[in-house]
C-alpha cells in the first residue's frame, strides 16, 4: 500500500511536468515528451507521450512543474520553489506513516525545449521504499491540431 501511494505520487509529478503548461518564452503546442526512469540503481524502459499544450496553460510555469501533495496520514511541510530565470527548482517533504522527499529542477532553454529531473526517496518505518529519478525532455513538435 505505500507503495502505491509513492508510486501515484511520483506518477503524479511525471505527469505534470510531462504534460505541463510552458511559460516565458516557451511556446504552446504540441509537445513529445520523453521519460527515463532510474529505481534503486535499475534503469526502467524509456516512455514516450504527447501533449498539446495551450496559449491558457502557459501561465505560471512554478505550478504547473510542480507536485501537488496528496497523501494519506502524512503531512507536507510547505513546497520551497524558486523560478530564476529559465531555470525551475522545487522541493517538498511529508512526514508521517510514509516519508517522502521529492526534488525537482527544470531547465527551460529554448522556445521548443526543455529538460527536467524528478528525484523521489521515501520510505516507511524506517526502511526504504523508493528511491528513483525520472529525467525528462520535452521538445516541441508543431502547433496542436485543431479541434
Amino acid at each position: 500500500m505505500a507503495y502505491r501511494c509513492v508510486a501515484n505520487v511520483m506518477f503524479a509529478v511525471v505527469t505534470l511536468a510531462a504534460s505541463a503548461a510552458l511559460a516565458d518564452g516557451i511556446d504552446p503546442g504540441l509537445w513529445m515528451i520523453t521519460t527515463h526512469t532510474e529505481s534503486d540503481g535499475v534503469a526502467g524502459p524509456t516512455h514516450e507521450s504527447s501533449k498539446c499544450l495551450t496559449g491558457a496553460q502557459t501561465g505560471d510555469l512554478g505550478a504547473t512543474f510542480s507536485p501537488i501533495p496528496a497523501t494519506v496520514n502524512s503531512v507536507c511541510a510547505p513546497m520551497e520553489r524558486s523560478l530564476k530565470g529559465p531555470l525551475l527548482t522545487w522541493h517538498l517533504v511529508c512526514t508521517g506513516q510514509l516519508n517522502m522527499e521529492l526534488s525537482g529542477s527544470f531547465d527551460f532553454d529554448s522556445p521548443h525545449h526543455y529538460t527536467g529531473t524528478v528525484q523521489t526517496k521515501a520510505e516507511m518505518q524506517g526502511m526504504p521504499n523508493v528511491d528513483s529519478q525520472n529525467t525528462i525532455e520535452g521538445e516541441w513538435v508543431s502547433a496542436c491540431p485543431q479541434q
